[in-house]
């Protein structure tokens, strides 16, 4: 499905961007992956994109700052003769670990930095890098409940900054079409870290709301991402697509 292309993901160190890569690199893709801090994660994202035979460029960038990602961008061009794809998965985590013990303030300011102004910055970049190359398919990532709303500290600040991406995106689509298509992914309850450590009794309670009846997978995203990728997916652009199992239609 990917065969000849080149596609960047970012932030595939470890979840959803790991899976996304590892699956465009079994669709035939050659990879650029993007981490900010985990070194480890993304080599060994790098060695099993190698294992399948893929070529693979490791390249830190930290997508709040505009120079990190002015020199991804030039690392793109001076590495590959196209990139076809431009993935930006990059995200704060403000529900686990350290990003979990900040206070709201200091949560907003993260995921506003992050994923919505380093995605557009992202974006942009992309942008410049595909009018260059002959056109090329943008992919963001939002999040399901952005449609409906969902009560709590956390799932406001997301929506904040998810609902912002997801709007601008649409935006971007408008504007860049016919020669790029722009679509987003809006993953629900997926068994990432927050998934994999959640309570007993609301993991079993995602499982009651969602009509599929289990919560996600970092591989169930990144089918849809190849999807969205393809040449399958031609004719789509300003789409987003919910990976949630039905919590959200």
């Amino acid at each position: 499905m990917l065969d000849h292309k080149v596609v960047l993901v970012t932030g595939a160190s470890s979840g959803i961007g790991r899976a996304i890569a590892l699956h465009c690199a079994r669709a035939g893709a050659d990879l650029a992956i993007t981490y900010r801090s985990n070194q480890p994660g993304a080599e060994a994202t790098a060695g099993e994109i190698r294992s399948l035979g893929r070529r693979v460029e490791v390249i830190r960038t930290d997508i709040s700052r505009p120079a990190d990602i002015a020199r991804l961008a030039t690392r793109l061009r001076e590495a590959f003769e196209r990139v076809h794809v431009w993935i930006n998965n990059a995200g704060a985590d403000i529900l686990t670990g350290e990003g979990g013990r900040l206070d709201r303030l200091k949560k907003l300011d993260l995921v506003l930095a992050v994923d919505l102004r380093g995605t557009v910055l992202a974006s942009w970049a992309a942008v410049d890098l595909m009018r260059a190359q002959g056109g090329g398919a943008i992919i963001n990532m939002a999040w399901d409940h952005v449609t409906l709303g969902m009560a709590g500290e956390n799932p406001g600040l997301y929506s904040a900054a998810k609902g912002g991406v997801a709007s601008f995106s649409k935006s971007l689509a408008r504007e860049v079409a016919p020669d790029i298509r722009v679509n987003i992914l809006a993953p629900g309850f997926i068994e990432t870290a927050f998934g994999e450590g959640a309570d007993p009794k609301f993991h079993q309670k995602v499982i009651e709301l969602t009509p599929l009846a289990r919560w996600g997978t970092p591989d169930d995203v990144a089918a849809a991402a190849v999807f969205l990728a393809s040449d399958d997916a031609a004719f789509l652009t300003g789409q987003m697509i919910a990976v949630n199992g039905g919590v959200v239609m």
